[in-house]
């Protein structure tokens, strides 16, 4: 897969799962992707959220594997 195409089904991927974020006052962003991880950036009330992890791995992680298979692994960046 092409990188301009990974990155646009990284941002299809983050595009499913922010109604979900924003409906809890938080959002995400795309950071960068590096060796086949993708690093993301939480914003507002997830940022502090005691189950962001969870999200991460269980909602983002699994998202982005759907769109991009390639991706090992999604790791949140400070």
């Amino acid at each position: 897969m092409a990188e301009k195409e990974l990155l646009e089904n990284i941002e299809k991927a983050l595009g499913e799962i922010r109604p979900y974020l924003l409906t809890d006052g938080g959002d995400i962003s795309f950071v960068s992707v590096e060796d086949d991880i993708v690093n993301v950036k939480f914003h507002g009330a997830c940022t502090g959220c005691t189950v962001n992890q969870m999200t991460l791995k269980n909602g983002v992680e699994a998202t982005i594997k759907k769109y991009a298979p390639q991706i090992k692994k999604v790791v949140e960046v400070k």
